[in-house]
Protein backbone atom coordinates (compact mmCIF):
# COMPACT_ATOMS: atom_id res chain seq x y z
CA UNK A 1 0.00 0.00 0.00
CA UNK A 2 1.09 3.80 -0.73
CA UNK A 3 1.34 5.17 2.05
CA UNK A 4 -0.52 8.74 3.16
CA UNK A 5 0.66 11.34 5.66
CA UNK A 6 -0.48 14.93 6.82
CA UNK A 7 1.29 17.65 6.44
CA UNK A 8 2.18 17.75 10.46
CA UNK A 9 3.26 13.60 10.73
CA UNK A 10 5.30 14.63 7.10
CA UNK A 11 6.93 17.15 9.15
CA UNK A 12 7.99 14.84 12.10
CA UNK A 13 9.46 12.72 9.53
CA UNK A 14 11.59 14.91 8.24
CA UNK A 15 12.83 16.24 11.39
CA UNK A 16 13.69 12.14 12.02
CA UNK A 17 15.52 11.94 9.03
CA UNK A 18 19.22 10.84 9.91
CA UNK A 19 20.04 13.04 7.11
CA UNK A 20 21.00 16.24 6.96
CA UNK A 21 18.26 18.90 5.40
CA UNK A 22 20.66 19.46 2.63
CA UNK A 23 21.02 15.40 1.60
CA UNK A 24 17.25 15.46 1.52
CA UNK A 25 16.45 18.89 -0.44
CA UNK A 26 19.19 17.60 -2.83
CA UNK A 27 17.59 14.11 -3.31
CA UNK A 28 13.93 16.21 -3.81
CA UNK A 29 15.72 18.34 -6.94
CA UNK A 30 16.87 14.94 -8.32
CA UNK A 31 13.68 13.92 -8.55
CA UNK A 32 11.59 17.20 -9.54
CA UNK A 33 14.92 17.07 -12.02
CA UNK A 34 14.28 13.84 -13.33
CA UNK A 35 10.22 14.37 -13.63
CA UNK A 36 10.48 17.53 -15.75
CA UNK A 37 13.08 16.04 -17.73
CA UNK A 38 10.29 13.19 -18.62
CA UNK A 39 7.93 15.85 -19.46
CA UNK A 40 9.90 18.14 -21.56
CA UNK A 41 11.22 14.78 -23.58
CA UNK A 42 15.00 15.75 -23.12
CA UNK A 43 17.36 18.48 -21.77
CA UNK A 44 19.25 20.61 -24.33
CA UNK A 45 17.89 23.83 -25.65
CA UNK A 46 14.01 23.26 -23.70
CA UNK A 47 13.13 26.61 -21.41
CA UNK A 48 11.47 26.17 -17.77
CA UNK A 49 10.50 28.37 -15.70
CA UNK A 50 10.75 27.60 -12.14
CA UNK A 51 8.39 29.33 -9.30
CA UNK A 52 10.13 29.10 -6.14
CA UNK A 53 8.99 30.13 -2.55
CA UNK A 54 11.36 30.69 0.29
CA UNK A 55 10.93 27.62 2.04
CA UNK A 56 12.00 24.05 1.39
CA UNK A 57 9.77 23.53 -1.09
CA UNK A 58 11.43 26.34 -3.01
CA UNK A 59 14.77 24.79 -2.31
CA UNK A 60 13.59 21.70 -3.87
CA UNK A 61 12.57 23.57 -6.99
CA UNK A 62 15.97 26.10 -7.08
CA UNK A 63 18.24 22.01 -6.63
CA UNK A 64 16.57 20.63 -9.32
CA UNK A 65 16.82 23.92 -11.70
CA UNK A 66 20.62 23.60 -11.28
CA UNK A 67 20.22 20.08 -12.36
CA UNK A 68 18.23 20.95 -15.36
CA UNK A 69 20.96 23.67 -16.33
CA UNK A 70 23.74 20.83 -16.33
CA UNK A 71 21.60 19.31 -18.81
CA UNK A 72 21.21 21.70 -21.36
CA UNK A 73 17.69 23.58 -20.54
CA UNK A 74 17.52 27.37 -19.85
CA UNK A 75 15.97 28.32 -16.44
CA UNK A 76 14.43 31.14 -15.15
CA UNK A 77 13.97 30.68 -11.46
CA UNK A 78 11.12 33.68 -10.13
CA UNK A 79 10.97 34.07 -6.67
CA UNK A 80 7.77 34.34 -4.96
CA UNK A 81 8.18 38.09 -3.58
CA UNK A 82 8.71 38.79 -7.53
CA UNK A 83 6.39 36.49 -9.79
CA UNK A 84 5.42 37.91 -13.17
CA UNK A 85 1.79 38.13 -14.00
CA UNK A 86 2.28 35.91 -17.10
CA UNK A 87 4.64 33.30 -18.04
CA UNK A 88 4.76 32.91 -21.69
CA UNK A 89 7.56 31.77 -23.89
CA UNK A 90 8.65 28.37 -21.89
CA UNK A 91 8.17 24.42 -22.43
CA UNK A 92 7.73 23.70 -18.65
CA UNK A 93 6.66 25.55 -15.70
CA UNK A 94 8.37 23.71 -12.14
CA UNK A 95 5.54 25.21 -9.40
CA UNK A 96 7.45 24.78 -6.24
CA UNK A 97 6.31 28.37 -4.97
CA UNK A 98 4.59 26.69 -1.30
CA UNK A 99 4.87 23.40 0.73
CA UNK A 100 2.83 21.23 2.14
CA UNK A 101 1.97 23.34 5.29
CA UNK A 102 0.96 26.43 3.44
CA UNK A 103 -2.55 27.06 3.42
CA UNK A 104 -4.81 28.34 0.60
CA UNK A 105 -5.09 31.89 -0.48
CA UNK A 106 -1.75 31.12 -3.80
CA UNK A 107 -2.19 33.43 -6.66
CA UNK A 108 -0.13 31.84 -8.86
CA UNK A 109 0.96 33.46 -12.63
CA UNK A 110 -1.44 33.29 -15.42
CA UNK A 111 -0.06 29.95 -17.38
CA UNK A 112 -0.29 30.40 -21.36
CA UNK A 113 -2.07 27.71 -22.81
CA UNK A 114 -0.39 24.94 -23.77
CA UNK A 115 2.30 25.33 -21.19
CA UNK A 116 2.54 22.07 -19.05
CA UNK A 117 2.97 22.40 -15.08
CA UNK A 118 4.80 20.22 -12.57
CA UNK A 119 4.18 20.72 -8.83
CA UNK A 120 6.70 20.38 -6.47
CA UNK A 121 5.03 18.03 -3.70
CA UNK A 122 1.38 19.97 -3.85
CA UNK A 123 0.61 22.54 -6.06
CA UNK A 124 1.11 25.71 -4.39
CA UNK A 125 -1.82 27.14 -2.69
CA UNK A 126 -3.86 23.63 -2.15
CA UNK A 127 -4.17 22.63 1.67
CA UNK A 128 -2.53 19.47 1.83
CA UNK A 129 -4.67 18.40 5.11
CA UNK A 130 -8.06 18.71 3.20
CA UNK A 131 -7.22 19.48 -0.56
CA UNK A 132 -9.25 22.56 -0.24
CA UNK A 133 -7.69 25.48 -2.62
CA UNK A 134 -8.67 28.83 -3.53
CA UNK A 135 -9.10 30.29 -7.23
CA UNK A 136 -5.59 31.14 -7.93
CA UNK A 137 -3.92 28.19 -7.79
CA UNK A 138 -2.34 26.96 -10.85
CA UNK A 139 -3.57 23.70 -11.68
CA UNK A 140 -0.91 20.87 -12.46
CA UNK A 141 -0.74 18.32 -15.05
CA UNK A 142 1.91 16.16 -13.03
CA UNK A 143 2.74 16.50 -9.20
CA UNK A 144 6.16 14.92 -7.81
CA UNK A 145 6.10 14.38 -4.16
CA UNK A 146 8.31 12.87 -2.01
CA UNK A 147 8.26 9.67 0.63
CA UNK A 148 4.11 9.53 0.76
CA UNK A 149 0.90 10.85 -0.65
CA UNK A 150 -0.30 13.85 1.04
CA UNK A 151 -4.30 13.51 2.00
CA UNK A 152 -4.62 17.31 -0.32
CA UNK A 153 -3.35 15.59 -3.32
CA UNK A 154 -6.63 13.00 -2.97
CA UNK A 155 -9.14 15.12 -1.72
CA UNK A 156 -11.68 17.86 -2.74
CA UNK A 157 -10.10 20.46 -5.06
CA UNK A 158 -6.55 18.71 -4.55
CA UNK A 159 -7.03 15.39 -6.31
CA UNK A 160 -8.04 17.40 -9.47
CA UNK A 161 -5.58 20.11 -9.47
CA UNK A 162 -2.66 17.88 -8.96
CA UNK A 163 -3.13 15.43 -11.91
CA UNK A 164 -1.19 12.41 -12.26
CA UNK A 165 0.91 12.01 -8.89
CA UNK A 166 4.26 10.58 -8.83
CA UNK A 167 5.83 9.20 -5.51
CA UNK A 168 9.00 9.52 -5.45
CA UNK A 169 11.65 7.46 -2.83
CA UNK A 170 13.97 10.45 -1.24
CA UNK A 171 15.24 7.78 1.66
CA UNK A 172 12.29 8.71 4.66
CA UNK A 173 10.76 6.41 7.16
CA UNK A 174 7.18 6.30 6.21
CA UNK A 175 6.56 2.64 8.30
CA UNK A 176 4.54 4.57 11.06
CA UNK A 177 1.95 6.14 8.45
CA UNK A 178 -1.41 5.28 9.92
CA UNK A 179 -3.44 5.85 6.50
CA UNK A 180 -2.84 3.93 2.53
CA UNK A 181 -4.32 4.29 -0.85
CA UNK A 182 -5.38 1.06 -1.79
CA UNK A 183 -4.51 -0.54 -5.06
CA UNK A 184 -5.10 -3.55 -7.31
CA UNK A 185 -2.38 -5.44 -5.51
CA UNK A 186 -3.77 -5.08 -1.94
CA UNK A 187 -7.04 -6.30 -3.14
CA UNK A 188 -5.33 -9.53 -4.43
CA UNK A 189 -3.78 -9.41 -0.99
CA UNK A 190 -6.96 -8.46 1.01
CA UNK A 191 -9.09 -10.85 -0.60
CA UNK A 192 -8.18 -14.65 0.51
CA UNK A 193 -8.65 -17.41 -2.00
CA UNK A 194 -11.08 -20.06 -2.34
CA UNK A 195 -10.23 -22.96 -0.41
CA UNK A 196 -10.30 -25.99 -2.43
CA UNK A 197 -12.73 -28.11 0.32
CA UNK A 198 -14.88 -25.14 0.23
CA UNK A 199 -18.72 -25.33 0.02
CA UNK A 200 -21.42 -22.80 -0.15
CA UNK A 201 -22.15 -22.45 3.52
CA UNK A 202 -18.22 -20.97 3.90
CA UNK A 203 -19.08 -17.75 2.28
CA UNK A 204 -22.47 -17.33 2.99
CA UNK A 205 -24.27 -13.53 3.34
CA UNK A 206 -28.08 -13.20 4.87
CA UNK A 207 -29.43 -10.11 3.57
CA UNK A 208 -32.13 -8.35 5.40
CA UNK A 209 -33.40 -5.44 3.29
CA UNK A 210 -36.40 -3.80 1.02
CA UNK A 211 -40.02 -3.25 2.17
CA UNK A 212 -43.03 -4.63 0.74
CA UNK A 213 -42.90 -2.60 -2.94
CA UNK A 214 -39.79 -1.56 -2.32
CA UNK A 215 -37.30 -4.42 -3.05
CA UNK A 216 -35.42 -3.01 -5.83
CA UNK A 217 -32.60 -1.80 -3.45
CA UNK A 218 -32.64 -5.53 -1.72
CA UNK A 219 -32.22 -6.82 -5.11
CA UNK A 220 -29.13 -4.98 -6.23
CA UNK A 221 -27.07 -6.16 -2.88
CA UNK A 222 -28.04 -9.33 -3.45
CA UNK A 223 -27.11 -9.98 -6.65
CA UNK A 224 -23.91 -7.76 -6.05
CA UNK A 225 -23.11 -10.30 -2.91
CA UNK A 226 -23.59 -12.95 -5.13
CA UNK A 227 -20.59 -11.59 -7.69
CA UNK A 228 -18.61 -10.75 -5.56
CA UNK A 229 -17.99 -14.48 -3.76
CA UNK A 230 -20.86 -14.84 -2.09
CA UNK A 231 -21.60 -18.73 -1.34
CA UNK A 232 -24.67 -18.31 -0.69
CA UNK A 233 -27.54 -15.46 -0.42
CA UNK A 234 -30.72 -15.31 1.40
CA UNK A 235 -32.60 -12.81 1.06
CA UNK A 236 -35.24 -11.94 3.61
CA UNK A 237 -37.39 -8.69 3.66
CA UNK A 238 -39.63 -8.19 6.82
CA UNK A 239 -42.98 -8.16 6.27
CA UNK A 240 -42.89 -9.74 2.44
CA UNK A 241 -43.66 -13.70 2.31
CA UNK A 242 -42.62 -14.15 -1.10
CA UNK A 243 -40.28 -12.09 -3.64
CA UNK A 244 -40.94 -13.32 -7.21
CA UNK A 245 -38.28 -10.79 -8.56
CA UNK A 246 -35.52 -11.83 -6.40
CA UNK A 247 -32.41 -12.89 -7.82
CA UNK A 248 -32.47 -16.63 -9.19
CA UNK A 249 -30.11 -18.14 -7.34
CA UNK A 250 -31.23 -16.30 -4.19
CA UNK A 251 -32.91 -18.44 -1.57
CA UNK A 252 -35.87 -16.08 -0.40
CA UNK A 253 -37.22 -16.52 3.67
CA UNK A 254 -39.61 -14.68 5.01
CA UNK A 255 -39.43 -12.60 8.01
CA UNK A 256 -42.56 -11.20 9.68
CA UNK A 257 -43.77 -7.45 9.80
CA UNK A 258 -43.17 -7.54 13.74
CA UNK A 259 -40.27 -8.68 15.87
CA UNK A 260 -38.51 -9.78 12.94
CA UNK A 261 -34.74 -9.17 14.92
CA UNK A 262 -36.01 -12.69 16.98
CA UNK A 263 -36.27 -14.73 13.67
CA UNK A 264 -32.90 -13.17 12.18
CA UNK A 265 -30.54 -13.75 15.85
CA UNK A 266 -32.35 -17.34 15.93
CA UNK A 267 -30.56 -18.18 12.65
CA UNK A 268 -27.96 -15.74 12.54
CA UNK A 269 -25.49 -18.47 13.33
CA UNK A 270 -25.26 -20.14 10.30
CA UNK A 271 -24.04 -17.52 8.44
CA UNK A 272 -20.66 -15.44 7.80
CA UNK A 273 -21.65 -11.95 7.09
CA UNK A 274 -25.38 -9.96 7.01
CA UNK A 275 -26.00 -7.09 4.86
CA UNK A 276 -28.81 -4.75 6.49
CA UNK A 277 -30.64 -1.74 5.52
CA UNK A 278 -31.32 -1.00 2.03
CA UNK A 279 -34.87 -0.13 1.80
CA UNK A 280 -35.66 -1.16 5.23
CA UNK A 281 -38.00 1.97 5.50
CA UNK A 282 -37.68 4.24 8.11
CA UNK A 283 -40.81 3.42 9.91
CA UNK A 284 -40.41 3.72 13.99
CA UNK A 285 -40.51 0.05 14.59
CA UNK A 286 -38.72 -0.81 11.88
CA UNK A 287 -35.46 1.59 13.24
CA UNK A 288 -36.58 -0.57 16.85
CA UNK A 289 -35.74 -3.74 15.34
CA UNK A 290 -32.60 -2.80 13.50
CA UNK A 291 -31.16 -1.70 16.84
CA UNK A 292 -32.21 -4.87 18.85
CA UNK A 293 -31.01 -6.87 15.89
CA UNK A 294 -27.85 -4.90 16.16
CA UNK A 295 -27.63 -4.95 20.02
CA UNK A 296 -27.32 -8.72 20.08
CA UNK A 297 -25.99 -10.27 16.70
CA UNK A 298 -22.40 -11.76 16.75
CA UNK A 299 -22.37 -11.99 12.71
CA UNK A 300 -20.23 -9.45 11.04
CA UNK A 301 -22.74 -6.85 9.71
CA UNK A 302 -22.59 -4.24 7.30
CA UNK A 303 -25.28 -1.44 8.07
CA UNK A 304 -26.83 1.00 5.26
CA UNK A 305 -29.33 3.47 3.86
CA UNK A 306 -32.34 2.77 6.46
CA UNK A 307 -30.38 0.77 8.69
CA UNK A 308 -27.76 3.58 9.22
CA UNK A 309 -30.73 6.16 9.71
CA UNK A 310 -32.14 3.60 12.45
CA UNK A 311 -29.37 4.56 14.48
CA UNK A 312 -30.05 8.00 15.21
CA UNK A 313 -28.06 10.82 16.39
CA UNK A 314 -26.22 8.67 18.88
CA UNK A 315 -24.94 5.51 16.85
CA UNK A 316 -22.91 4.74 19.72
CA UNK A 317 -25.38 3.46 22.21
CA UNK A 318 -26.33 1.25 19.63
CA UNK A 319 -22.94 -0.17 18.24
CA UNK A 320 -20.19 0.49 20.96
CA UNK A 321 -20.67 -2.24 22.55
CA UNK A 322 -22.05 -4.53 19.29
CA UNK A 323 -20.45 -8.11 20.20
CA UNK A 324 -19.66 -8.80 16.19
CA UNK A 325 -17.79 -6.43 13.87
CA UNK A 326 -19.95 -3.80 11.79
CA UNK A 327 -18.99 -1.58 8.73
CA UNK A 328 -20.68 1.22 8.30
CA UNK A 329 -21.37 2.33 5.14
CA UNK A 330 -22.56 6.42 4.90
CA UNK A 331 -22.51 8.88 2.76
CA UNK A 332 -22.13 12.61 3.43
CA UNK A 333 -25.88 13.37 4.33
CA UNK A 334 -25.61 9.85 6.71
CA UNK A 335 -22.27 10.99 8.28
CA UNK A 336 -23.70 13.99 8.87
CA UNK A 337 -26.80 12.82 11.17
CA UNK A 338 -24.20 10.41 12.93
CA UNK A 339 -21.67 12.83 13.50
CA UNK A 340 -23.80 15.09 14.43
CA UNK A 341 -22.71 17.85 12.47
CA UNK A 342 -21.67 18.49 8.37
CA UNK A 343 -18.69 16.27 7.35
CA UNK A 344 -15.45 18.47 7.76
CA UNK A 345 -13.10 19.01 4.90
CA UNK A 346 -10.62 16.97 6.94
CA UNK A 347 -12.22 13.55 6.02
CA UNK A 348 -9.47 11.14 7.52
CA UNK A 349 -10.24 12.87 10.86
CA UNK A 350 -14.05 12.79 10.15
CA UNK A 351 -13.90 8.78 9.11
CA UNK A 352 -11.53 7.86 12.42
CA UNK A 353 -13.86 10.05 14.54
CA UNK A 354 -16.45 8.14 13.89
CA UNK A 355 -14.91 4.67 13.71
CA UNK A 356 -13.57 5.58 17.14
CA UNK A 357 -16.58 6.65 18.67
CA UNK A 358 -18.82 3.48 17.35
CA UNK A 359 -16.06 1.19 17.40
CA UNK A 360 -16.85 -0.07 13.95
CA UNK A 361 -15.35 0.19 10.72
CA UNK A 362 -16.11 3.56 8.58
CA UNK A 363 -17.17 3.41 4.88
CA UNK A 364 -17.14 7.39 4.06
CA UNK A 365 -18.41 7.22 1.11
CA UNK A 366 -17.36 10.10 -1.86
CA UNK A 367 -14.90 11.09 -4.93
CA UNK A 368 -12.54 9.61 -2.98
CA UNK A 369 -13.47 7.31 -0.24
CA UNK A 370 -12.20 6.43 3.02
CA UNK A 371 -12.37 3.49 5.56
CA UNK A 372 -11.13 4.29 8.88
CA UNK A 373 -11.21 1.51 11.76
CA UNK A 374 -11.72 2.54 15.69
CA UNK A 375 -7.82 2.07 16.03
CA UNK A 376 -6.77 4.95 13.42
CA UNK A 377 -5.86 3.55 10.73
CA UNK A 378 -7.14 4.37 7.40
CA UNK A 379 -7.28 3.19 3.64
CA UNK A 380 -8.21 5.31 1.12
CA UNK A 381 -9.92 4.42 -2.29
CA UNK A 382 -9.80 6.65 -5.15
CA UNK A 383 -10.75 3.95 -7.82
CA UNK A 384 -13.73 5.08 -9.74
CA UNK A 385 -15.60 7.94 -11.08
CA UNK A 386 -18.49 10.38 -11.58
CA UNK A 387 -20.52 6.98 -13.45
CA UNK A 388 -21.16 5.97 -9.79
CA UNK A 389 -23.02 9.06 -9.30
CA UNK A 390 -26.46 7.07 -9.62
CA UNK A 391 -29.28 5.67 -6.89
CA UNK A 392 -28.83 2.04 -6.01
CA UNK A 393 -24.74 2.09 -6.59
CA UNK A 394 -24.19 2.10 -2.57
CA UNK A 395 -26.63 -0.97 -1.81
CA UNK A 396 -24.54 -2.77 -4.70
CA UNK A 397 -21.66 -1.83 -2.51
CA UNK A 398 -23.04 -2.92 0.82
CA UNK A 399 -23.15 -6.53 -1.45
CA UNK A 400 -19.78 -6.50 -2.02
CA UNK A 401 -18.24 -5.71 1.37
CA UNK A 402 -20.59 -8.13 2.95
CA UNK A 403 -19.34 -10.78 0.36
CA UNK A 404 -15.61 -9.88 1.57
CA UNK A 405 -16.78 -10.80 4.52
CA UNK A 406 -18.43 -13.09 4.20
CA UNK A 407 -15.00 -15.06 2.37
CA UNK A 408 -12.82 -14.09 5.47
CA UNK A 409 -11.55 -10.52 4.80
CA UNK A 410 -10.89 -8.54 7.53
CA UNK A 411 -13.52 -5.59 8.26
CA UNK A 412 -11.06 -2.73 7.32
CA UNK A 413 -10.22 -4.81 5.07
CA UNK A 414 -12.81 -5.70 3.03
CA UNK A 415 -14.24 -2.45 3.27
CA UNK A 416 -11.49 -0.72 1.54
CA UNK A 417 -11.33 -3.99 -1.18
CA UNK A 418 -15.19 -3.54 -1.22
CA UNK A 419 -14.83 -0.14 -2.11
CA UNK A 420 -12.04 -0.52 -4.90
CA UNK A 421 -14.30 -3.32 -6.69
CA UNK A 422 -16.94 -1.27 -6.98
CA UNK A 423 -14.91 1.61 -8.77
CA UNK A 424 -13.14 -0.78 -10.80
CA UNK A 425 -16.40 -2.18 -11.73
CA UNK A 426 -17.74 1.42 -12.40
CA UNK A 427 -14.80 2.28 -14.69
CA UNK A 428 -15.64 -0.84 -16.83
CA UNK A 429 -19.34 0.39 -17.39
CA UNK A 430 -21.00 2.48 -20.16
CA UNK A 431 -19.06 6.31 -20.25
CA UNK A 432 -22.53 7.28 -20.35
CA UNK A 433 -25.89 5.99 -18.91
CA UNK A 434 -24.69 3.43 -16.21
CA UNK A 435 -27.25 2.30 -13.89
CA UNK A 436 -26.48 0.52 -10.35
CA UNK A 437 -27.80 -2.63 -11.86
CA UNK A 438 -24.88 -2.81 -14.78
CA UNK A 439 -22.60 -3.02 -11.71
CA UNK A 440 -23.70 -6.69 -10.69
CA UNK A 441 -21.97 -8.33 -13.58
CA UNK A 442 -18.92 -6.20 -13.69
CA UNK A 443 -17.72 -7.29 -10.64
CA UNK A 444 -15.98 -10.60 -11.80
CA UNK A 445 -14.30 -8.38 -13.96
CA UNK A 446 -13.05 -5.81 -11.75
CA UNK A 447 -10.93 -8.73 -9.41
CA UNK A 448 -7.73 -8.14 -9.96
CA UNK A 449 -6.51 -11.47 -12.38
CA UNK A 450 -4.05 -13.46 -10.50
Amino acid sequence: MIPIVTPAEMGAIDRAAPEPVEVLIGRAGAATARAALRMLGGGYGRRVAVLAGPGNNGHDGRDAARRLARRGVRVVVHELGDLPARIDGVDLVVDAALGTGARPGFDAPQVAAGIPVLAVDLPSGVDGLTGEAGDGVLAADRTVTFAALKPGLLLGRGRELAGAVEVADIGLDTTAARAHLVTDADVARLVPSRPTDAHKWHAAVWVVAGSPGMTGAAHLTARAAQRAGAGYVRLSTPGLDDDPGRPTEAVGTPLPSDGWADAVLADAERFRALALGPGLGRASDTADEVRRLLGALETPVVVDGDGLHALGDDPAAVLADRPGPTVLTPHDGEAQRLLGHPVPADRLDAGRGLAARTGSVVLLKGPTTVVAGPDGRALVVTAGDARLATAGTGDVLTGVVAALLAVGTDPLGAAAAGAHLHGRAGVLGFPRGLVAGDLPDLLPHAFPQT
